[in-house]
C-alpha cells in the first residue's frame, strides 16, 4: 500500500478521498454507539459536514466526462446533499425512523457502494491499495 498515487492526483482528489475515509470510519462508530446522546449529536453533525465535503468536492473531479464535465456519479452527489438535509430535518422533527433510514442509505450507497467503484483497476484508490 502506498499513498503516493493519491497525493499525485492533487488537492481536491486527495481531500475528497481522505474525507470519504474519515466518513466511513466515523459512520461505523456512529452506528455502533448509543443513539440520542450528546456524543451522537456532535459526531453526527461532524459526519454530515464531512459527507458534504465528500459530495461537494466531487463537482471539481472530472475523471469520467459524460454530460459536459460531469458523469452519473455527480447525480449521487446531488442526492447525497439533499438526503443529508432531509435526514437532519427528520431528526429535528423527531422522525427517528426516517432519519435512521436516510443515514443508513447514505452510508451504504454514497460511501460503501461508490467507494467500491474506486477500487476498479486503473483508479487512484486501486493504486493506493494494490499498487499501479
Amino acid at each position: 500500500m502506498t499513498w503516493q498515487p493519491l497525493w499525485n492526483d492533487g488537492l481536491i482528489v486527495s481531500a475528497h478521498a481522505l474525507a470519504a475515509l474519515v466518513a466511513m470510519g466515523a459512520g461505523a462508530v456512529q452506528f455502533a454507539m448509543p443513539k440520542g446522546t450528546k456524543v451522537h449529536l456532535v459526531l453526527g453533525y461532524s459526519w454530515v459536514g464531512v459527507m458534504a465535503l465528500v459530495a461537494g468536492s466531487s463537482f471539481w473531479i472530472h475523471e469520467f466526462k459524460m454530460i459536459g464535465p460531469y458523469s452519473p456519479i455527480h447525480i449521487l452527489s446531488v442526492i447525497t446533499l439533499v438526503t443529508l438535509w432531509y435526514a437532519i430535518r427528520a431528526a429535528r422533527a423527531c422522525r427517528i425512523k426516517a432519519h435512521r433510514s436516510a443515514m443508513l442509505a447514505l452510508y451504504i450507497t454514497a460511501l460503501m457502494l461508490a467507494g467500491a467503484f474506486t477500487l476498479i483497476p486503473g483508479r487512484t484508490m486501486h493504486a493506493v491499495l494494490f499498487g499501479a
